[in-house]
Order: C-alpha cells, then sequence, then structure tokens
C-alpha cells in the first residue's frame, strides 16, 4: 500500500509540473527571458528554501547543515549550475517542438541518463563503496523500456512534421522547428540530468533522524540555487541584448504576470517536493528507490502529452501518428511498474 502511496504522490508532482507552462501562456506584455527568471525566483529559490526548511530540526539551522558538508555542498550547486544550461534549453524545446514533443524528447534523455549517471557520480567519488550496487538489473530494464517509450513518442513527433503543412505547425506552436528543437531537447536532457546527479551528489546533506520524506530537500534546494545563477546571468543578458529591461517596469500587467509566475513556480516545484515525499514511502522497495528519476520523468512526459492535446498540438495528425503517440505513453505508464514486477 505505501507503495502506491509513493508512486500515486511522485504521479501528482510530475502532473503538476507538466502543467507548469500552461500559466505562462497568461503572461502578458514580457519577453521569454523576463517572465523566465521571474517564474525561476519562485520556482528555483523561494519555494526550494521553503521546502529545505522543513527537513531542519528545531534548534538547527539550514545553513549550519551546509557548512557540515562543505565539498558536497560545492559539488551539488555545480551540478545544479550545469543542470540550469538544461533549464535554459528546456524552455526552448518548448518553443521549437511544443508542450508534448519538447518536454518528451528532453525529459526522456534526462530520465535515462539521471538514473543511470548519478551512481556513476557517486562511484567516482567515493570508489570501492558499491555506489553501483542500485544499478540492478531491473533497473536497467525500466531505465530501456523507458526510453523505448520515448522513442515512440519521437516517431510520433517526426510522423507529425512529416505530414502537417507549415500553416498547421505555426498554428499548434508558433516557433515550430522540428530540426532544431530536436537538437536543442536532446542537449536539454543531457544537462538536466545533471540535476539526479546534484541529488546523489547531495545526499548525505541532511541532518539525523530527519523525515525521510524530507531528507532530500536540501539537496533540491543547493541544485536549484545553481539552476537560478545560471539562469540569472543568461536572463539579464538577454534583457540588455534585446533592450527589455522594461519589462520590469510595466506596471499595468505586473499583478498579472506576478500571480501565473508564482503559479507555474509552484507547479514546477511540485514536482521535486513530490519526489522527495514520494520517496519516503518507497522504502521498502529499492529497486523504485533507484528508479524514482526515472519515474518522474516518465509521468512528466506521459501528462504533458495530455496537456499536447488538450492544446490541441497534435490537432490535423493521422490516426496513425496518434495511435503511435498513444502506444508511446502506454510503454511509458508500464514502465513505472516494471522494476517492482521484475
Amino acid at each position: 500500500m505505501e507503495i502506491i502511496i509513493g508512486l500515486t504522490i511522485i504521479a501528482l508532482g510530475a502532473f503538476c509540473q507538466s502543467s507548469s507552462y500552461v500559466p505562462i501562456n497568461k503572461i502578458k506584455s514580457w519577453s521569454w527571458e523576463s517572465y523566465w527568471i521571474v517564474q525561476g525566483v519562485f520556482a528555483w529559490l523561494v519555494l526550494p528554501l521553503l521546502g529545505a526548511l522543513l527537513a531542519v530540526p528545531e534548534g538547527h539551522s539550514l545553513w549550519q547543515l551546509f557548512a557540515e558538508s562543505p565539498k558536497s555542498t560545492l559539488l551539488t550547486i555545480f551540478f545544479g549550475v550545469l543542470w540550469g544550461i538544461g533549464g535554459l534549453t528546456f524552455g526552448l524545446s518548448m518553443r521549437y517542438l511544443g508542450v508534448a514533443l519538447g518536454q518528451s524528447i528532453a525529459l526522456g534523455t534526462c530520465a535515462g541518463l539521471g538514473t543511470i549517471l548519478g551512481p556513476v557520480a557517486l562511484n567516482m567519488l567515493y570508489p570501492g563503496e558499491g555506489m553501483l550496487s542500485s544499478l540492478t538489473a531491473s533497473v536497467i530494464i525500466g531505465v530501456a523500456v523507458t526510453l523505448l517509450g520515448i522513442a515512440v513518442i519521437g516517431m510520433a513527433g517526426s510522423m507529425k512534421s512529416a505530414t502537417l503543412t507549415d500553416e498547421d505547425k505555426k498554428a499548434a506552436v508558433k516557433d515550430f522547428n522540428f530540426g532544431k528543437g530536436i537538437i536543442v531537447a536532446l542537449v536539454c536532457g543531457l544537462m538536466s540530468a545533471c540535476f539526479a546527479i546534484g541529488l546523489a551528489v547531495g545526499g548525505e546533506i541532511h541532518y539525523d533522524g530527519v523525515d525521510p520524506m524530507y531528507e532530500s530537500l536540501p539537496a533540491t534546494f543547493l541544485v536549484t540555487l545553481g539552476g537560478f545563477i545560471t539562469n540569472a546571468i543568461y536572463c539579464f543578458t538577454q534583457n540588455s541584448r534585446n533592450k527589455s529591461w522594461n519589462d520590469y517596469r510595466k506596471g499595468d500587467v505586473w499583478l498579472n504576470n506576478l500571480i501565473f509566475c508564482i503559479l507555474a513556480g509552484v507547479l514546477w516545484y511540485s514536482q521535486f517536493f513530490g519526489l522527495s515525499l514520494g520517496k519516503g514511502f518507497l522504502s521498502d522497495s529499492p529497486a523504485l528507490l533507484a528508479f524514482a528519476w526515472c519515474i518522474l520523468m516518465a509521468l512528466n512526459v506521459v501528462f504533458s502529452n495530455l496537456w499536447g492535446i488538450i492544446l490541441k498540438e497534435w490537432a490535423g495528425c493521422s490516426k496513425k501518428t496518434l495511435f503511435t503517440l498513444t502506444i508511446g505513453i502506454v510503454i511509458l505508464v508500464v514502465s513505472t511498474f516494471l522494476p517492482q514486477i521484475l
């Protein structure tokens, strides 16, 4: 029963994350770089900090915890900086491919690499301590099936690109560009996997006796802090280059934009808050614990494609394309349970 609860919590977080780009459509009169960094203040700073504080016992502080593990803290932030590059290209993936296909390719790559590279990075930092033991056959098979599901969805995206007219593509996704989008999405997936590596490296950063549901939240804050640094540098550079600093002085849209930026930030952070809470219920299943990152990413893809259907990004596609998309989604859903079944 606890496993079902844990998977349900992770699924709820994935649904929220996949919905986080919907509020952005309601933002008015701001350039991409302006709304991206404002929502990032909440998604990558405010909410992760509040979440991390849940893992701090009375009489202790978060900064004291970080000071006790300086090497792990700095490495976790470093991988967060690398993840920030993935975060930037993630937004561009949505721009060129749409919510459904963009998230599918980027998150699929992130799912497989994140699951595998986390233990690999720990093994490199702490050789001889059995850090690769979590990569069991069932976990590897689960990753392979997840990537198969992503490949099938990617095939559906390619079929969509081949059959739709330029007008249809632009109607569904304004800046649709399949070739450029695929390259950006793959780079995004590789760099986004650094989030999982950061969580693995920062796994020791928690107080003894803290509730397992909150254990990974301090490391999550460090990763998103690093990501915020990367995104802030890029967005402020773009503000200067595009002369869009005036966006922040448009008082007539600030309240509207702030509300939707906060909503986007809450929805986005929910995936990692849900991941932490959900893993607390998976302690009796080492395979699912090792596979939890892949589960989150796979469910993100499932829900993002459902949103893509709702937002009519697949409108005008043939029945064969939609059937292929459905098969890919079913494979992803099945993959989330495989390590427990095998």
